[in-house]
């Protein structure tokens, strides 16, 4: 895949707005995919993650569903090769 990590969101969503202020905070680009917009996005995540609740994180083989900052940080403590991808190295979970 590469290119720039997809974040799928809904408007209002408070997760969806903490996520996103972390990615900006860490200086990662994201595709942000409103799922209220766009059925074909809803769609879209439905079909990798098997559920329609956001935040949803899509990255190459890398999927965390309907996620807090601090579930996606302990997912991602796990990849070391996504958090190098996207230049993530301090992972404190009060970011």
């Amino acid at each position: 895949m590469r290119g720039d990590p997809i974040l799928y969101i809904r408007r209002g969503c408070p997760w969806c707005r903490e996520a996103m202020a972390f990615f900006s905070t860490h200086g990662v680009s994201l595709e942000i995919r409103d799922v209220d917009r766009d059925f074909a996005h809803l769609k879209r995540m439905v079909e990798i993650s098997g559920q329609s609740l956001t935040p949803t994180f899509e990255y190459d083989d890398f999927l965390v569903a309907d996620f807090s900052v601090d579930e996606f940080i302990d997912e991602l403590q796990e990849r070391p090769d996504i958090r190098a991808a996207l230049g993530i190295m301090d992972l404190d979970h009060s970011t």
